[in-house]
């Protein structure tokens, strides 16, 4: 057992993309972060996660001096997946509603 940490800085784009993840309950596969076997797969909840700050000059001094670390479900979603996460982003209009 274990836990996964990761402290990391969002821009606007990624906090959408974050808020898509958590809304859809769309599955993040970390793989074996934890060890041999481990196998961390999942939704993302938004009880995972804290905004430690919004501050943009602390934010932009924390990229710039690469502070960042541990895990950041954005950087492990399942290239399997690839395709599925894509249309959520981008979904397809339905040409049946847009007869309507």
């Amino acid at each position: 057992m274990g836990d996964l940490h990761g402290v990391f800085v969002l821009d606007e784009e990624e906090w959408a993309d974050w808020q898509l993840l958590v809304e859809s309950k769309f599955e993040v596969r970390f793989g074996e972060v934890l060890g041999k076997h481990s196998d961390i797969v999942g939704p993302i909840e938004a009880s995972d996660f804290e905004v430690l700050t919004e501050d943009q000059a602390f934010c932009q001094k924390f990229v710039e001096f690469r502070c960042g670390s541990g895990h950041n479900p954005l950087d492990y979603l399942d290239p399997e997946y690839d395709d599925d996460w894509k249309e959520l982003k981008n979904p397809t209009p339905d040409p049946e509603e847009e007869d309507d």
